[in-house]
């Protein structure tokens, strides 16, 4: 029997403590999502023996790249392959969600065929495993209560969950996850492809649990690493990997999906995304990129 959504992610191996617990309160948080079925992909130690205990489906076969990090082509091929159903979304593995996720999906979906949804992320430090069971089934609330005072909204840069119809994103090129530049693509992509970005972030709640980058070669962030060149490149260049939030054409606010706002910041992007949206033209793209630094520097 499918579900309404299918969300799906490549988790780290569990042999850290820290990893492991964030992983595990991230997992647990989707579960709890009604009508919808939870896919781990790759074999990473630990990694079955969680799915197991969280209740998720577990695909372990996952093509990788040279570094052996997994292919986001071949998640989404398998996601699709092993989960039919109208909408997907895909996760960081430290994320946690709450409800209000797949509210937002049926609000948009009831009226809209072409989207993604894509949001901003609360980072907080939690070190321990939430108690699902706690506040009479409602395990949210002191996230929710602590949210504005230990939590802090990240820059509208790297976004951390897409949720979208099954028509979205039918081709992917073989990006590396866990490096970046394959989110800005999605973000271009949906653009380009006539769906529509909309920004959630007033309306959905998600939360990133800190940790380090111990996982990655020399503890080096992602961006850092040879990998996210490759993504770049594979991406179509910087013009395609400057799309961050701020070039969402549309937000959601209290159910409604409204024009996003058009502040100095995103008025610029407006004009630098323009030539590459309309016509391709990443000379053309980068030259208002430049022309815009250049006036930052005044």
């Amino acid at each position: 029997m499918s579900a309404a959504l299918t969300i799906f992610s490549a988790p780290k191996p569990f042999n850290n403590p820290h990893i492991a617990t964030i992983q595990n309160n991230a997992i647990r948080s989707w579960t709890q999502l009604p009508d919808t079925r939870v896919l781990l992909l790759g074999d990473e130690p630990g990694l079955a023996e969680a799915a197991s205990d969280l209740g998720a489906m577990h695909i372990p076969e996952l093509p990788r790249s040279p570094s052996g990090a997994p292919r986001m082509d071949a998640m989404f091929q398998l996601a699709r392959q092993h989960s039919p159903s109208p909408l997907y979304c895909i996760v960081n593995a430290d994320i946690i969600l709450f409800p209000d996720l797949l509210e937002a999906a049926q609000q948009v979906s009831a009226n809209r065929e072409r989207f993604v949804l894509l949001g901003q992320r609360w980072d907080m430090e939690i070190t321990t495993l939430l108690d699902f069971n706690a506040n009479q089934g409602d395990w949210a609330a002191p996230l929710r209560t602590n949210l504005h005072s230990l939590g802090h909204l990240h820059r509208p840069t790297g976004s951390d969950y897409f949720l979208f119809p099954a028509a979205c994103y039918q081709y992917l090129p073989a990006f590396t996850i866990g490096r970046a530049g394959w989110d800005n693509w999605m973000i271009y992509q949906a653009r380009k492809s006539g769906f529509a970005a909309i920004d959630a972030t007033a309306q959905v709640t998600i939360i990133h649990q800190n940790h380090d980058y111990a996982h990655l070669p020399g503890g080096q962030p992602h961006y850092k690493h040879p990998e996210t060149k490759e993504n770049i490149r594979l991406a179509g260049g910087r013009a395609v990997t400057r799309f961050t939030l701020l070039d969402t054409d549309y937000r959601l606010v209290g159910g409604r999906v409204l024009r996003q706002k058009l502040d100095a910041a995103r008025l610029w992007r407006r004009m630098e995304a323009w030539p590459l949206l309309a016509f391709g033209s990443v000379r053309l793209s980068n030259a208002l990129w430049r022309v815009y630094k250049f006036f930052r520097r005044e």
